[in-house]
């Protein structure tokens, strides 16, 4: 749509102008996104962490992973997070995403606070607005190439004839377009990495996170598969979050942050 096209959603009519931002509200146990906000001459912020804090009970010791974390992430921006092992990398993700909640601190994405959302309204929003890539992949081995990426539409209410066309183009994208009916468990690493790509981004969602994605893959394999995650990320304008402990990998990012004693750090590129 062009600047200044009035057009309705949900009932309700919008202007496009010269801002784009993402706004949220919740509706009885749903969560509903509205693109409005955003000033496109400066980078767009979807994703804000602020004074984060989370600690865990070891024995009658208590470890505090994040420490008044704090980060801005822009609409369409790679960004690497880099940290030894158990620095809280993965924890942040997980707070990130509402899997699992700050002991302080907020995670807002567009103005929806999510530290905020009730568990069914979690489990909507994450479904909707968040694509996950694991390290370990996480296919459904009871499902074939195809079923494993298209599960995500009909979660979010699109089934049949559409939903197998959007999984189908989205295979077709990680170079995957001859595999649609093979069994998960018959693929390589790299080729069950791609289906995990194309089932993260098939439902067009503004926040991408991956988690060590290349951790289970070969040299050679991260290689070919590197590019296929940022490529289509920065194609569909999602916000991608890369958890790695591989500096090669962060530098293809283009922000990174380091999480030491519990803080998030810039690194200078």
């Amino acid at each position: 749509m062009r600047a200044g096209t009035a057009y309705n959603r949900g009932g309700r009519q919008f202007r496009r102008s010269q801002r784009i931002v993402l706004r949220f509200f919740a509706v009885g146990d749903n969560v509903v996104v509205n693109r409005k906000t955003a000033t496109l001459a400066g980078a767009v912020s979807v994703l804000s962490v602020k004074n984060l804090c989370r600690s865990f009970r070891e024995g009658d010791r208590e470890h505090r992973v994040l420490e008044h974390a704090e980060a801005e992430f822009a609409e369409g921006e790679v960004v690497a997070v880099i940290g030894r092992s158990g620095s809280g990398k993965s924890t942040l993700l997980n707070l990130i995403s509402g899997i699992d909640r700050p002991d302080s601190g907020t995670v807002s994405i567009g103005s929806l606070d999510v530290t905020a959302l009730t568990e069914p309204q979690l489990t909507v929003f994450r479904r909707k607005h968040i694509g996950f890539v694991y390290q370990f992949f996480n296919l459904v081995p009871t499902l074939d190439v195809e079923e494993n990426v298209r599960l995500v539409l009909e979660l979010n209410g699109v089934r049949g004839a559409a939903a197998r066309e959007r999984s189908t183009a989205m295979l077709q994208e990680v170079g995957l377009g001859d595999r649609l009916h093979s069994h998960v468990d018959t693929l390589s690493g790299g080729e069950q990495q791609r289906v995990a790509i194309a089932r993260a981004l098939v439902h067009r969602p503004p926040v991408l996170l991956a988690d060590e994605p290349t951790g289970n893959l070969d040299e050679e394999t991260a290689q070919q598969v590197l590019p296929v995650l940022l490529s289509l990320s920065r194609q569909r304008g999602a916000t991608l979050i890369l958890v790695t402990h591989d500096t090669a990998l962060a530098r293809t990012a283009d922000r990174m942050l380091e999480l030491r004693d519990g803080r998030l750090q810039e690194v200078a590129s």
